[in-house]
């Protein structure tokens, strides 16, 4: 039965309302639920807003203190003849970010295999990577840093293990749900064509894994510039290793000029990556509109 939509009148929707009102309306019950589910959220915020002084006098005293303290100590910025050495930290920093980085993808690359579910037959091994991986990323950035700062003293080089132990653990659970995730069929065929497991892994896997693997590491990177900017403070070398010197010495205006070469620094990385990602994974490609009209 085909009914057209113009020749549909308010009588009939009424009279299919009155047939079938579940199909207008939820039900009773369900609606309570909706309700009680909002009502829940919002108490619970309300109370969170409340607990933690965001609905008190102090915290709007504090709000204006803190817009005072940006416009009149943080700007206008200065220190512009330790502009070179800010800009010497902060390559030191993108190294330190890059290594760490490229340390925690290279572990992880291989142990996401272990990780999937669909790569891996033994699910003990299965488990315990994946909850090896929950273990280096449940500590932060910072935990790290401070172990190894004890470990191996003071440096770039504490940041950078920091930034490989937590990205190995971040990198295998990112990779191995995009090896989850993959198509069977392409494996299927070569298993069809007699392939062993390396080449199933080469032909099958990797087409079609590498291009979001690529594009999870490299804005990974982005983040772990931000990372490795504030593992300085717990002297784990960098750039804020220099901002943290300045706020403890009221420097606010050469701060200032800190944070705007960070900054930059995240906008130029963050602009490189997007080419990266064209360039390798073919992004512009995908992001063309289809044409209406199909020429023949």
């Amino acid at each position: 039965m085909t009914v057209r939509l113009d020749r549909i009148t308010a009588a009939d929707i009424a009279a299919e309302r009155e047939r079938f009102p579940r199909m207008f309306a939820a039900a009773a019950a369900e609606r309570v639920r909706v309700w009680l589910m909002w009502g829940s959220g919002t108490a619970l915020t309300v109370y969170c807003l409340y607990r933690f002084g965001f609905l008190s006098q102090d915290f709007l005293h504090g709000v204006a203190k803190f817009a005072a303290i940006v416009v009149a100590q943080l700007f206008p910025p200065k220190g512009f003849e330790h502009l070179p050495l800010f800009m010497t930290v902060m390559g030191e920093t993108i190294a330190m970010a890059f290594l760490g980085t490229l340390l925690g993808a290279a572990l992880a690359f291989p142990l996401s295999f272990f990780a999937s579910k669909n790569m891996t037959r033994s699910r003990p091994l299965q488990f315990g990577t994946r909850r090896f991986a929950d273990l280096l990323r449940s500590f932060d950035y910072l935990i790290w840093a401070l172990i190894f700062v004890r470990a191996i003293g003071l440096g770039p080089l504490a940041g950078i293990m920091a930034i490989a132990i937590v990205e190995t653990g971040t990198f295998i659970k990112l990779y191995s749900e995009a090896i989850e995730n993959l198509d069977r069929k392409q494996i299927d065929g070569i298993n069809a064509a007699g392939g062993n497991g390396l080449q199933r892994i080469r032909f099958g896997v990797l087409p079609q894994v590498l291009p979001m693997m690529l594009s999870n590491t490299l804005y990974m990177f982005e983040h772990n510039v931000r990372s490795a900017a504030i593992l300085g403070i717990v002297g784990a070398g960098g750039i804020g290793f220099l901002l943290a010197d300045r706020l403890r010495a009221y420097e606010l205006q050469e701060a200032c000029l800190i944070i705007i070469v960070l900054i930059l620094a995240v906008y130029a990385i963050d602009y490189l990556s997007k080419i990266l990602r064209e360039r390798l994974i073919g992004d512009q490609r995908r992001r063309e509109p289809v044409d209406d009209a199909v020429q023949v």
